[in-house]
């Protein structure tokens, strides 16, 4: 039976000069409206020892709007402001449940430019999309089609460090489960491979990172050279930029194609929980590790197998997969990193990786 999820749809698109000074006025506000709401936050609990309600932080930015100083966040659409208030918010619950650290200020360098609008922000019909405060619709370019009959509830727009403009469009989504299958598969995540299954199949590690390396160094040392708030230092950050984009975006098109398949041909698929934060302060491994992603790997099973109808199943990070003999179940003493391979006493020849998802899927099947 078909479930309905929220679904994010996001395209490039290309703003007239006129929408893109409207959004880059959209994004300063956003920013600052966020900033001095969590400044004003964190000086009442500092001070006054209170804390501060979305709905206090809402009658601020009201007062703020009567302003003289603050006046220009009436030349923007509302909406987006109201919406960085309610993010701000969904931070303090997510740092006072211990989920997340506190919330940290915006950067007009590092944060991600964006804009949320709601329903009252934006007009959809006829497959154009208007945003509020414009009078012409957004030049989207669809690469591919949204739901039959879709209404979009929120649409986000945002601008990437290499220049890039994208619009994600939220809205519901019909989704089918998969026909059920018998396979099952344990998942074990590595730097040479990028992941071993069960089965013996080993899918090599791309190394986009790598791949762009030399090109990355170049641009970074052109960078380097550039005068400090010149125009030549500007647009060398932006090649710099475009090779980050095009590493990420080849990461993340690869990552999709494999847990795509690994959903569609597998019941169950069952993983470690890798605490890749730890992992990455080994120097010698940090590179290799940061490039594999194996963050992003875990999050896209998460979400897939969810939709449909597949089970993920995460087993625990001390679980010594790649020490124990999958045969006859003898745990070694060491298994250092060096160690591709390896005979147990039993006389069992192991692939050290392939040994360890064998380990994994049948601890997980254990747990399930």
């Amino acid at each position: 039976m078909s479930q309905i999820v929220k679904r994010a749809f996001k395209f490039r698109f290309y703003p007239t000069p006129e929408q893109a000074d409207e959004l880059a006025r959209t994004f300063g506000c956003v920013r600052l409206v966020y900033n001095k709401a969590l400044e004003e936050r964190t000086r009442a609990y500092r001070v006054e020892g209170r804390r501060v309600s979305y709905v206090q932080s809402s009658a601020a930015l009201t007062e703020w709007k009567r302003s003289r100083e603050l006046a220009f966040l009436n030349e923007v659409s509302s909406v987006p402001l109201q919406q960085a208030l309610r993010h701000l918010q969904a931070a303090f619950a997510n740092f006072f449940a211990k989920r997340a650290r506190y919330p940290a200020f915006k950067s007009r360098k590092k944060s991600r430019l964006s804009a949320e609008y709601t329903r009252s922000a934006f007009r959809w019909r006829d497959g154009r999309l208007w945003l509020a405060k414009m009078d012409g619709p957004l030049n989207i370019v669809w690469s591919r089609q949204l739901p039959e009959g879709a209404e979009p509830s929120t649409v986000t727009v945002s601008k990437d460090a290499a220049g890039r403009w994208f619009v994600s469009i939220l809205c519901e989504d019909r989704i089918r489960p998969l026909d059920p299958t018998a396979n099952r598969v344990g998942v074990d995540a590595g730097v040479t491979a990028l992941v071993t299954l069960s089965t013996g199949e080993k899918v090599a590690n791309p190394r986009h990172e790598r791949a762009d390396r030399r090109t990355l160094a170049k641009a970074q040392r052109a960078l380097a050279r550039k005068a400090k708030g010149s125009n030549n230092r500007a647009k060398a950050r932006l090649k710099v930029a475009k090779v980050y984009a095009r590493i990420a975006d080849r990461r993340r098109d690869f990552l999709h194609k494999r847990t795509t398949r690994l959903v569609r041909e597998n019941q169950t698929v069952v993983i470690e929980d890798l605490t890749v934060r730890n992992m990455v302060k080994n120097r010698t491994l940090a590179r290799a590790i940061s490039d594999a992603s194996w963050r992003e790997l875990r999050s896209l099973l998460e979400y897939k197998t969810a939709w449909y109808g597949r089970e993920l199943v995460v087993i625990d990070r001390w679980f010594p997969s790649s020490k124990l003999c999958s045969a006859c179940g003898t745990l070694q003493d060491r298994m250092p990193l060096n160690v591709r391979e390896w005979v147990c006493a039993c006389g069992a020849v192991h692939d050290r990786d392939v040994n360890a998802a064998i380990n994994i899927l049948a601890a997980g099947l254990v747990e399930r």
